[in-house]
Order: structure tokens, then sequence, then C-alpha cells
């Protein structure tokens, strides 16, 4: 393999170690401890094991942890008042409504619930609209991990040339607005972008976000460029389920100079940035210098 190999699991465990040394000077010479809230609805086996799984790093960080779980059939207006009970509470700086939610409950008017401030997912309106137009805001937690695990590999990106394949709210369109942010040319490219594979070899660094199981080749692949994949897709290969990205990791590391692998690459960083927003938050609510080389 000639691509440089960009440990994600390293790299989130290095981020966690910055959140904690501030969470314990916030603790030491400001008295103050940040709060991350979870609301889980239903018994979602994924969700339960994602709940749990932040849950146990925010404490190993040094912040407070709050887990509220719903039961599936939870009214509207019954989780719209636990929201707006921890928009309401100091203690907690961030908010995270578990996603999915049943469907029977209304994702865009849940979220949009949130105190935009307190919207550690980076998903309120507010903060998509502040994202866009280049003003502080709340950032979502997969872009801003791929955001920094390129500026550790490249230092600046200014003037690099970018491509995001794949336009979702969720990764798609702010990991465009984050690699504008640091002075890439950045095309957002997808499933029926007319000759998909030449606007890839153009790129110095691509970004794979499309969902789809290795769709892109090794032969997209610019020499030397930069892969982030952020796709996580269940196969079954050689009578084994098996997790690969949206890239043919084998073909594409001839290529590259340096690829996230799938699993062990962009995952581990969601919610490490997760609380690294969460001490982001917490500093602006009390107006404190925030944590460097934690936010976009």
């Amino acid at each position: 393999m000639a691509a440089t190999l960009i440990d994600g699991k390293a790299f989130a465990a290095k981020v966690r170690g910055q959140v904690a040394e501030h969470v314990a000077r916030l603790k030491e010479e400001n008295g103050i401890t940040p709060g991350l809230a979870v609301v889980l609805v239903g018994e979602d086996p994924a969700s339960q094991v994602y709940v749990r799984s932040k849950g146990k790093q925010t404490v190993e960080a040094g912040m407070n942890s709050y887990e509220h779980k719903l039961d599936a059939d939870t009214s509207e207006g019954d989780l719209l008042a636990v929201v707006e009970q921890l928009n309401n509470d100091p203690s907690v700086h961030g908010i995270l409504v578990q996603l999915p939610l049943p469907k029977h409950l209304d994702e865009d008017l849940i979220i949009n619930s949130i105190a935009p401030e307190k919207d550690v997912d980076g998903f309120h309106i507010s903060n998509v609209g502040l994202l866009g137009t280049g003003q502080k805001s709340m950032v979502p937690c997969t872009p801003l991990g791929c955001l920094m695990m390129l500026r550790e590999h490249h230092g600046s990106l200014s003037g690099m040339d970018a491509v995001v394949i794949g336009r979702s709210n969720i990764v798609g369109k702010p990991m465009a607005q984050l690699l504008l942010g640091d002075s890439c040319t950045v095309t957002i490219a997808h499933s029926r972008t007319k000759d998909l594979p030449e606007v890839v070899r153009r790129a110095d660094i691509v970004v794979a976000a499309v969902g789809r199981p290795e769709m892109v080749p090794g032969d997209w692949i610019k020499d030397g460029a930069t892969v982030i994949d952020v796709g996580i897709n269940r196969i079954e290969r050689d009578g084994k389920n098996v997790l690969v990205g949206d890239v043919d990791f084998a073909s594409a590391a001839e290529r590259a100079g340096a690829i996230t692998p799938v699993p062990g690459g962009v995952g581990p960083m969601t919610i490490a940035c997760l609380l690294a927003n969460t001490v982001t938050a917490c500093c602006r609510a009390n107006n404190l210098p925030e944590p460097e080389g934690l936010t976009a």
C-alpha cells in the first residue's frame, strides 16, 4: 500500500485527551463542568449502543452525562417538553436527540426545538444558516472530524481542489462549507453528476459520503490525493458480514497519498467531536475562550 493511513482511532483518542484537558481547566479555573444530555426515544439496538458509548466517553472526559430514555410511543408533546426542560437547564451545555426517531415524530420539528447554542449535533436550521454564511455556529460532528484530520495531515488546505461526493444535510453540504471556509475550491458531486470519474480525478481531496459500498474505485483517484471515506456499509463477502466504505480501499490506497480506513477512520471522530462541541458550547455560554484546535 502506497498511501499513508490516516488513523482515525488514534486521532480521536488525541482529541478526547485535548477535551479532557480543557474540561479539567474549566473545573479548576472557573468551577464549571460541561454537561451533555442525550435523549433516546425507543429501543433501536444500534442507537442504544451508540448512546451508551457517548455516555461512557463523556464521563471519561470529565464531563457530566445526562441520559433521558423515553418509550417508543412517547408523544411529540412529551418529547418537546423534555427538550424544553433541557434548554432551560444551565447545567446542560449540549443536547443531542438520537436519530432516527420513531416514525410518528417529526424529526425536523424536534431538532429545531433545541436551543441553537446547545445543538451539539449542528442540525438546527439556525446553525445550518450560520455555517453557510461563514458565521460562528455549532458544526455537525462528522464533517468537523473530517476537517480536523485534513488539517492535521496537510496543515493549510488553502488553494486545494476538493470534491465532496454526497449532498446530505448531515455530511455532504456542511463538509463543503467547512472546506470553503479553509479556502479550498470545492465541488459537491453525487450519483447523478455527469462524468463523475473525471470530476473526482482532478481533486487533491476526496471526501466520499454517498452511502454506496465501494462506489469509488482506485482509478478515480488522482495520484497523491487525500481520501476521506465517510461511508460505513455492511456487506456480505466470502460468507461473512464485513464493513466497507464508499471507496474501494485496496485500489484507492495504491493511488492516494493518504486515506482513511473503514472501520477505524472517520467513525471514531464523530463522538470525539461531539465531546469537543459540548466543551465549545460550554465556553460560549460562559463567555470563555474557545478550546484551540477543537472548533472549525
